[in-house]
Parts: structure tokens; sequence; C-alpha cells
């Protein structure tokens, strides 16, 4: 849980502070604060009576928070100084007899190594210098971040967007901002999300009475369930008239204005929830799942090691496995090679090119998501939404058919972007500048190879995420897409993309063996900003007819 008491321990705002003499002051405070509270509290003999509940969790739960936010500092703080002194404050508070907590599973993502996270600040001061940032304007460094620090290019657009939408000035109030963002996660039963903004909607006196379900909000975010079910799993069955019913309600309307923000929130938290299952995330260290007060295993490994991975070598350090997979980055590159001279060769007809869309898009229908069966969200999840069996469906299922959406006929760049800025200015440029990061992001690098050219994969793996979703670029010859991108990898695209949450580890190893996780975590931005923008231009284009 965050720390419930923010307000009297100055909601921890000096920590982030660049001087180190504001950090100290707001650090002695807050030590002063907790040893007024352990005084108050009797040390807690270790009887066999008084263990810790089935959640590892003991009485005093205001000092519990307040531990566990402790925890996560000295864990995650990017201040050397701030990380030393709370683990000192920990440890002086433990010699007083009082149960500290400790933190679970191994680091921000379940199927990256800790440390190959965490030595990314430590060599490269710029990423430092985004996370100092990021902790000042947040009070904490979460996991989504450390593990988009991979790429600090992209991680300070995608933050400097995220704070715009959150936090500056805008058409929707901050508690609209956090509880929309909250039925967003829930949609793909995203509790990592769903948490934290939990706690941010509390932070900025959001109506407790919400969090018990969707029919507890106000009418006017009930109204806009419809919306979040059909952008989040089948977005091209979006209309003018779904706009209309939200614009025109007879009460608890909403503005052109407060729709569009509400649009991009929406968007970027499917997209988002997507990059969380795809990467791993784990829990933030503060929040539930993310430590424990019950005292470590005599043999230093419990089970929820095992079932964070930390029972077996990783596959990026398995010489027999590099053997295995072998020749799969050189067989790649080949094949990269011979497309462009067969690009420079010959040029198809645009009948062929559109029969080579219309195969991609029928064959990525027979992509399986996944071999599990169906995951059913817990209550707690779902109260933030209606419909729970709504998912994704293949266009044409039950005969289903669902026009082409042609670029050429509405695009972000030429429709989508101009009227996003018109009506919440500054967020179209933000937007497109995300978007561009991403997808021009590269190191001219596939794993071990230096000075190669990937834009032609790039756009592969760009273009099929908007074919899943029927979108149609004249100019793409969508038979590159086969040759390039294996089953295992569409399987793993298909399923983040689509069905995030059952995303497994298994499937995050099983595509592309030879890379480095960075490639990957790249690999999931390029897949969670290609979602975001095909979401956002069946919603735009829908909200475009509506005002014309």
């Amino acid at each position: 849980m965050e720390v419930q008491d923010q307000e009297s321990l100055g909601r921890w705002d000096g920590l982030g502070s660049r001087d180190a003499s504001s950090r100290n002051e707001a650090m002695e405070n807050i030590c002063q604060e907790i040893m007024r509270k352990v005084e108050d509290i009797k040390p807690i003999p270790p009887s066999p009576a008084l263990l810790p509940s089935a959640t590892g969790s003991p009485p005093n739960c205001d000092l519990n928070d307040i531990l566990a936010h402790l925890l996560m500092l000295s864990k995650r703080c990017p201040f050397e100084d701030v990380k030393e002194q709370c683990v000192r404050l920990l440890q002086a508070v433990q010699d007083l007899g009082i149960r500290i907590p400790r933190p679970l599973g191994n680091g921000p993502s379940r199927f990256i190594p800790e440390k190959e996270i965490l030595k990314v600040s430590k060599v490269d001061a710029r990423t430092q210098s985004i996370f100092e940032d990021a902790f000042a304007a947040l009070g904490r460094l979460d996991n989504i971040s450390l593990v988009m620090g991979f790429h600090p290019q992209y991680l300070e657009s995608f933050l400097r967007t995220q704070h715009y939408l959150l936090q500056m000035d805008g058409p929707l109030s901050l508690h609209y901002r956090h509880y929309i963002g909250i039925m967003a996660a829930a949609r793909h039963q995203c509790s990592y999300l769903v948490n934290l903004h939990v706690n941010d909607f509390l932070q900025v006196g959001g109506n407790p009475k919400w969090l018990k379900g969707l029919d507890e909000a106000p009418q006017k975010l009930q109204q806009l369930g419809e919306l979040n079910k059909i952008l989040a799993h089948r977005p091209w069955l979006l209309t003018k008239e779904h706009m209309e019913r939200l614009l025109k309600a007879e009460e608890h309307s909403w503005s052109l204005a407060e729709l569009i923000h509400a649009v991009v929130l929406l968007t970027h938290y499917h997209s988002l929830a997507s990059f969380t299952f795809g990467c791993g995330i784990t829990p933030e260290i503060h929040c539930d799942g993310g430590h424990t007060f019950r005292p470590p295993s005599l043999s230093q490994f419990c089970v929820c090691d095992i079932a964070n991975g930390n029972g077996h070598v990783n596959h990026h350090d398995d010489p027999l496995g590099n053997q295995e997979m072998c020749g799969e980055v050189e067989v790649l590159m080949e094949r990269m090679k011979q497309l462009q001279e067969c690009r420079d060769d010959e040029e198809a007809s645009q009948e062929e090119m559109a029969t080579r869309f219309e195969r991609e898009k029928t064959e990525s229908m027979l992509v399986v998501t996944a071999e599990e069966e169906e995951c059913v969200p817990s209550r707690d999840i779902s109260r933030h939404f209606e419909d729970p069996s709504y998912g994704y469906k293949d266009f044409s299922r039950r005969g289903e058919h669902v026009p082409t959406f042609r670029v050429q006929d509405y695009s972000w760049e030429d429709h989508g972007f101009s009227l996003v800025n018109r009506l919440y200015p500054d967020v179209g440029q933000m937007l497109d500048e995300k978007f561009q990061m991403a997808y021009n992001l590269t190191y001219n690098t596939m794993a071990t190879h230096k000075d190669v050219d990937t834009s032609m994969l790039r756009r592969a793996i760009w273009n099929y995420i908007h074919c899943m979703f029927g979108i149609r670029y004249d100019d793409y010859d969508y038979g590159e897409i086969n040759q390039l991108l294996d089953r295992s990898f569409k399987i793993y695209i298909k399923t983040m993309v689509c069905s995030p949450e059952k995303t497994t580890k298994r499937m995050y190893e099983s595509f592309w063996r030879q890379f480095q996780h960075s490639e990957k975590v790249h690999v999931n931005l390029l897949l969670m900003e290609a979602r975001m923008q095909a979401e956002l231009l069946y919603a735009l284009r829908a909200i475009t007819r509506y005002m014309t």
C-alpha cells in the first residue's frame, strides 16, 4: 500500500530535491516521525501466537505502510544518500524489535535479470538524470521506468507525455484522469497499473466510494465504459454513434475536449498494460505483492523465488542455448538483404499488394494467442469495468466482416494529429514525438552485429500490428512480414497486443533467443506505440465523422 499519511510527512517531497542538504533535512524529519510511531508500539515478541497472518502482514498497518515505503526508497531511490539513510533507518527500527518488510521477487521484471536493469543508470548519466527527474515528480521510480531505462531517449518522451496527461492543465480533473487509468488497465486485468492509480486517485482527493466499483462512480464515467470496452478489444467496431451518445447525453454529457483527453488516456493505459505484461513487470516494492513481513525461510529460497524465475538459468546466459540458436540473427539479416534486392529489382502491382495484405490479415487471425484457458478477472479488478467476458475477437469470427482501414484515407499524420492538437493543445505534438521515437529508435545493431540498418524489420513489426487491427498501408508489401517475423514472434506479438494478460515468460524467451534484453524491450516499445496509434486512429476517425 502507498503511505497513508503522506500529508503529515510532507509527502516525502524533500527526498526528490537535487540539493543534498534539502534531502538530508527531509530524511531527518521522516526519521523523527517514524521513531515517534515506533515508541508508541511495544516490541513484537517472537511468539508463535503473534506470527504474521497468511498475508505476511502484522498489525500496526499505518507504520507498516511507512516501512514498506522506506524499503522501496532503500532499493529504488536514484539518490545514493537517501538509499543509504533508508537502509540505516530500517535497521534501527528492526533493532528496536519491530519487524521490517523485505522485498518479494527479483527486481522490476520477471523476465529480465535485475542486475541488467539496474546497471543501466550506473553507466549512463542521461538515464540517471531522467530517473532523478521522474523521482522528483512522482516520489517514486516505478518498475516500468526502470525497464524503459534501456532506452533513455524514449523514456524521456514517454515520461513527459504521461506527466502532461496526468498532472498538467487539461480538460479533465485530476481524479477523473486516474480513474480513467484504472478503468483502462482493468480491462486487461493489469493489477500493477490499477494499484498504482488507485493510490494516485486517492492522493489527489478522489472519492474512495468510486473504488467499490464502476457502478459507484458518477454516471458520466459509467457512460465511458462502452467506449473503454470496444477500444480495448475490438476498436474496428467504433462508430460516430458511440461518440454521439457521449457528446449528446441529456445529462452528464462530455465536451469534445474532455472526450479527446479521455480517449488518449484510455489508449495510453491499454497499450501500457501490454508493455507491463510483455516485459513481465512485477509489483512495486511498496505495493501489495511487492513485499512481505514474513521472515525469510531458513534456506533463503522460497516459493516466490521459483515463481519469479530465480530457480533456473536465464536463456541469455546459457551457452548451449546460444549454440542451438546459432545463425538465427544471420538468417534474419540475409532475408533483409534479399528483400531489399527484390525491392530494387521489381515492384508489385497495387492489386498484388492488396492481395498480400488481405492474406496477411487472414493469416494473423490463425495465430493463437495462448494455450491456456480464458483468464477470469478477479472481482477486485473486474469491478472497475462492465462485461468481463468481452474480449479480443478476430475480424472474421462468425462471418463478421470488417472493411479494411486504409491509412491513405485517415492517418495519424494528416488527420489524427491535428484533431488532438486542436482540442487538447500540445498533446498531439507529444504523442507524435513518442510515436516517432519508438518507430525510428535504432542503435544500428542486431544482437552482436553492428552497423545494421534495422528499418525494414521495425517497419514489418509496426505494420504487422496495424494489420491485425485491419489497418493497411497502400505502399507496403505485406509479403515481407512472413519473411521477417517467425511464428513464435507472431504469437508473442499477438498475445501482447490483443490479450496481454496471457503473456508468459516462455513466450518472451521463445522469440529472438540470441538478442539482448534491451532489444526485446525495444520490441515491446514498438508494440505498445503501434497498438496505441491503431486504437487512436479508430477513435479519432469516429469523432471526426461525428463532427462532419
